[in-house]
């Protein structure tokens, strides 16, 4: 069997995670979903709240795609939470030349820890290179439209956050 690990901290879950999500199920039997808890970023959402939208965003997409997708919160080393998971690959999105020079060095520390586990880098959708969970979170604070951005779900969560 084929697993995947897709981590982050999706906060929120954005149409661009979800392109990553669909496109990476296609590659593997299982596609985990590593939700880091990373208190340094200071979350907008709980951890709790993430995982509830990620798992409500992946049922329609294990459905189209007949991958088991499932949320797994972790906090150690990444390639620690490959091997908790029994996954072979780490799926890595990238939008731009600045995910790129980060992504290539996570890459080689990875390797150097656990050259048993590959790393599968798969472009952000043209539409979607532009998102970042960042710049949505920024936007809705300040009460601009996320639609585009973002499920109605999460819009309505994002919504609630911000008043």
């Amino acid at each position: 069997m084929r697993i995947g690990l897709y981590p982050g901290t999706f906060d929120p879950i954005t149409h661009g995670h979800i392109d990553i999500i669909r496109r990476a199920a296609m590659l593997v039997d299982r596609l985990v979903i590593g939700v880091a808890i990373n208190r340094d970023k200071g979350p907008l959402f709980s951890l709790e709240e993430r995982v509830a939208m990620i798992e409500a965003e992946c049922v329609s997409l294990s459905e189209q795609t007949g991958t088991e997708i499932v949320a797994h919160p972790f906090e150690n080393l990444l390639i620690d939470c490959a091997k908790d998971v029994g996954a072979q690959i780490i799926v890595r999105g990238l939008r731009a030349v600045a995910d790129f020079e980060y992504e290539f060095q996570m890459v080689g520390m990875n390797r150097a820890l656990d050259d048993s586990v590959e790393t599968v880098f798969l472009m952000a959708e043209a539409r979607h290179q532009a998102i970042a969970s960042k710049l949505v979170k920024e936007i809705a604070r300040l009460g601009g439209d996320v639609s585009k951005f973002v499920t109605p779900p999460v819009q309505a969560a994002l919504t609630e956050r911000f008043g």
